[in-house]
């Protein structure tokens, strides 16, 4: 009987100590587990701010690459307008005078300079005006981009057209349409220059809280796949980045090239 009652309490102490065991081996995951959970969100929240850390920096780099080149743009704009027009509005007066000196047989080639220093002068002006930043702002984006649609079917090299669609608003920001204006002006700058196209056109559509813009032009093309990224491709998605627009730039060989951009408002 003794024998039994003593088998009782080994038996009742031995399930004691096991619990107890397993409690605090309960214990000790669930502290294992909490510390994991706290270690790994300690962990993601580092990197998470890290990786934001670096595309802050990325976007205030770009922005601040754009606006060095923008200022750029601008000098060289003021440049041309107040010297190089100078110049050749000087050069145009001296001809004037020199005009009336010349023979009969000579005068013909003086009027024909004279008109080629006169479109030379337009052309100049025109130019500055689009490097301009202060002038894109002052204009607007519409008038801006079809004064550059003007210049190009100037140069005869290019049918270029544009067309309106709704009610011309104001971005939120102003400053976005000048970011919007360069994208726009990259791609004719490069239609011209590589898509050996015959036209080019521009569509716009002003919607209540969206502006969408196509461009499209009857060039060569090019495989997406192949083509090097340079810099006109890289300065048009980073300025499309830095004002929340989506773009999208398409191409096939020998089906032209269409750029696509949406800006919400």
């Amino acid at each position: 009987m003794v024998q039994s009652q003593d088998r009782l309490v080994s038996t009742d102490a031995e399930r004691y100590l096991l619990i107890y065991m397993i409690a605090v081996l309960a214990i000790v995951a669930a502290l294992i587990i909490l510390f994991f959970i706290v270690f790994t969100k300690r962990k993601n929240k580092i990197l998470f701010d890290k990786f934001k850390q670096q595309q802050e920096f990325e976007e205030e780099l770009a922005k601040t690459q754009l606006e060095i080149q923008e200022q750029t743009l601008k000098n060289i704009g003021r440049e041309l307008h107040d010297n190089v027009g100078q110049m050749l509005a000087y050069a145009n007066m001296q001809l004037n005078a020199l005009g009336s000196t010349v023979t009969d047989a000579i005068k013909p080639k003086v009027e024909d300079t004279k008109k080629t220093i006169s479109n030379s002068i337009e052309e100049v002006r025109a130019l500055s005006k689009t490097l301009n930043s202060d002038v894109t702002l002052n204009l607007g984006l519409v008038v801006s981009l079809t004064n550059e649609i003007a210049r190009l079917n100037k140069l005869n090299a290019i049918d270029a057209t544009i067309s309106v669609k709704g009610e011309e608003q104001d971005l939120p920001n102003k400053k976005d349409e000048i970011f919007i204006y360069r994208i726009i002006q990259e791609f004719l700058s490069n239609t011209l220059k590589y898509a050996q196209a015959e036209h080019v056109s521009v569509a716009m559509n002003y919607q209540s809280d969206l502006l969408t813009i196509v461009v499209k032009d009857d060039g060569m093309g090019f495989n997406p796949d192949l083509i090097k990224k340079g810099s006109g491709l890289i300065n048009m998605q980073s300025r499309a980045s830095l004002i929340n627009a989506e773009l999208e730039i398409n191409s096939e060989v020998d089906k032209g090239t269409e750029l696509y951009l949406k800006y919400a408002y």
